[in-house]
């Protein structure tokens, strides 16, 4: 994953982005298994993968990828140098905006691999996205709640 990512638009999957913030910097590489499983399963395309930090005062600047949990060993190795050149630096600083000050995150550009078959299809056919989106956990837990409450209520 060293070298930088080719795209040919056409066969892709639709391609998502997430910022997963941590506060205080407390990076502990829980979870990242899970991602070099899915890359290795070919459900997901990492496209790019960068580190963002935002200083007490509020500047924001790139992290290397480097050893987080502190066991000596080069946690991200896998994905060092993943790049499409879709992520570019006012990509990081727009994500390290959303941060607290004094946290840092992980910024994730991935291709749903598992999804190409479809989209090529629908694109073949002459379909387009027009719209997408995500809904929050947080979204899901209080609908729930909402539904026991209504469901309590009668």
């Amino acid at each position: 994953m060293s070298e930088s990512v080719g795209l040919d638009v056409d066969e892709m999957g639709p391609v998502d982005y997430l910022v997963v913030e941590f506060p205080g910097n407390k990076m502990t590489g829980e979870g990242l298994p899970l991602l070099v499983d899915l890359v290795d399963r070919g459900i997901i395309r990492i496209l790019d993968f960068a580190f963002v930090m935002k200083e007490l005062d509020g500047s924001v600047h790139a992290m290397a990828i480097s050893d987080f949990d502190g066991d000596g060993q080069l946690d991200l190795a896998v994905f060092e140098g993943a790049t499409s050149g879709l992520l570019d630096e006012d990509d990081l600083g727009e994500a390290g905006g959303v941060l607290e000050p004094g946290s840092s995150a992980g910024v994730l550009v991935y291709e749903n691999v598992w999804a190409a078959p479809l989209a090529r299809e629908i694109r073949r056919g002459g379909g387009q996205l027009v719209a997408s989106g995500r809904i929050p956990v947080q979204a899901l837990l209080a609908a729930a709640e909402a539904l026991d409450a209504a469901d309590t209520a009668v």
